[in-house]
């Protein structure tokens, strides 16, 4: 047996059972090998798409996924994905075949790359450790969360393994939840008893069943109001004390209250500048806590009054069990508003006959699908609309890849996160830069039979850059585009496709509900794009 087949099959029995990729001569032999061992693999159309289909994957599923490519360019083309997985700490394992020759039209620094764009680096290094290294970076991937990239080096894949019985590998345990100190435990009680107007930030690190549970279980002990960042969005969905997303996509009703907090505590979620909304989100007065299983996230983004490290579900059920029997009003004594849903906020139509409000838009589709669905979301101008009116079932629902904030990447995510989550209609919210950039992979959710909405925010341009530059009278010929039928691109993919101008156009989405779904629909909405959104002023102070 050669390296590459041992490598392949310890992968397999290691439990990473899906595969994402782009396959060339390097990587054929070891992707080959994990298929015949059990591991489903995904082609993809392009090695970028490839990476982000696998990081959606990972993350919806909550199990490691592989990135498989060839050396050189297939590490290259995939480079944003992995940076967007590598700075969401994505338990990721890329498999790259590695040139090592400098002569070879394909030799890189691949360890340079990896490093440059946050990911941490293994090797395989010899036929007698080829095996144990291999798992060694799955196990780094699981337990550190962390992005891997396992280089395979063409010379070493082609060397015979002397014994095969040590690929009789098993999956490496779950990784340990970090107990919180009891002086941790006893500051975080002291300070939510201290508080009025408490409220809970959840993130990443609170998603989980367990976590979420706990959480509401705390909160209602101490009157606390809950919200999450954009990437646990849907965690308390259903909760009427949830108040959605903190930052830019907040109502105005959620921002009021946020503010109003004198006690925010952060549960494995950074408070970074989106979330925070560069601090504005923190009254002055405010108490800060933070707790998270990782001591180099604590403060990492703004001063803290308390750091807590510790797993979020062992930290908030050791928090409830020494708080005490009495319950406590807290901020739920004051109305927290009907209007902390976007769809209840007033505004004036911008729908002309040509162009749909793409608030309206949002409002319709929430209605006309169906509400167990998983929602990708690309980056731009549009991105706030379906984030803020599309709403989730739970936090298995919302799958959003922008710690990169590059464009392109939203169909590719929704691929992911529906072969995650099969039993959810997906739902790709793009616009048409985006979705012009990651067009090929259109080929993969038809090969796939997936049944996707593919919903593009179209206004002929790169509407952030729009609608920052354009007040100050710069010129916009370089960020708009003439007219493009992407409805007539997404029929040449095998897709059924609707241009939409009013709501009048959308019966053919409520049709398309209807019936077989026997081909995936793109419905390609050519929105009012007269302003920026709302968030956009709030974006553009993170450059």
């Amino acid at each position: 047996m050669k390296v590459a087949e041992a490598v392949g099959r310890a992968l397999t029995a290691a439990g990473v059972d899906h595969v994402f990729g782009v396959v060339g001569s390097g990587n054929f032999h070891l992707t080959n090998a994990m298929v015949a061992a059990g591991s489903r693999y995904v082609a993809a159309r392009h090695e970028g798409g490839a990476a982000t289909m696998a990081d959606a994957y990972a993350r919806m599923s909550g199990a490691v996924a592989a990135l498989s490519v060839h050396q050189g360019p297939g590490l290259t083309n995939a480079l944003t994905g992995i940076a967007e997985a590598a700075k969401s700490r994505t338990p990721l394992l890329v498999l790259a075949a590695e040139a090592t020759q400098p002569t070879s039209n394909f030799y890189v620094d691949q360890e340079a790359l990896a490093r440059a764009v946050g990911a941490v680096t293994e090797r395989v290094s010899s036929p007698h450790s080829a095996v144990e290294q291999a798992c060694g970076a799955v196990r780094r991937a699981l337990h550190e969360r962390r992005t891997v990239l396992l280089n395979l080096p063409l010379d070493v894949q082609a060397l015979d393994v002397a014994d095969t019985a040590a690929i009789a590998v098993v999956p490496p345990p779950a990784r340990a939840a970090v107990e919180p100190s009891d002086a941790d435990v006893a500051a975080l009680v002291a300070a939510l008893e201290g508080a009025r107007r408490p409220v809970f930030v959840a993130g990443r690190g609170a998603r989980s069943p367990g976590a979420r549970d706990a959480l509401v279980a705390l909160a209602g002990h101490h009157g606390a109001l809950l919200a999450t960042s954009a990437v646990a969005h849907g965690l308390f969905q259903g909760d009427p004390w949830s108040l959605g997303i903190s930052g830019g996509f907040a109502s105005p009703v959620a921002v009021e209250l946020i503010q109003g907090a004198d006690l925010v505590v952060g549960w494995g979620c950074a408070l970074n500048m989106w979330t925070m909304r560069h601090g504005r989100l923190i009254g002055p007065d405010a108490v800060v806590v933070q707790v998270d299983d990782d001591a180099s996230a604590l403060g990492a983004h703004r001063q803290v009054h308390l750091g807590v490290v510790g797993d979020v579900e062992r930290t908030a059920r050791r928090a409830l069990d020494a708080g005490g029997n009495e319950r406590r009003e807290g901020y739920r004594g004051e109305a927290v508003g009907p209007q902390v849903r976007w769809r209840d906020v007033p505004y004036e139509d911008e729908s002309t006959r040509d162009r749909i409000d793409p608030r309206t838009l949002g409002i319709a589709l929430d209605d006309i699908l169906p509400a167990e669905r998983v929602i990708g979301v690309d980056s731009g101008n549009f991105m706030g609309y379906p984030s803020a009116y599309l709403s989730v079932p739970d936090h298995h629902g919302f799958c959003f890849t922008q710690a990169f904030q590059s464009i392109g990447l939203g169909l590719a995510t929704t691929i992911g996160a529906a072969l995650a989550r099969p039993d959810r209609l997906p739902v790709a919210a793009l616009g048409d830069g985006g979705a012009l950039m990651g067009a090929a992979e259109l080929d993969t959710v038809r090969r796939l039979g997936l049944p996707m909405v593919v919903v593009v925010y179209d206004d002929e341009g790169y509407g952030a850059e729009v609608h920052h530059f354009g007040p100050d009278g710069h010129p916009l010929d370089t960020v708009t585009f003439p007219p493009t039928d992407i409805a007539a691109i997404a029929r040449g993919y095998g897709f059924e496709a609707v241009t939409v101008r009013t709501c009048a156009d959308l019966k053919a989405v409520e049709d398309w509900v209807a019936g077989p779904r026997s081909a995936p629909l793109l419905v390609d909405a050519k929105v009012a794009g007269e302003h920026g959104a709302w968030w956009l002023e709030e974006a553009f102070r993170g450059h």
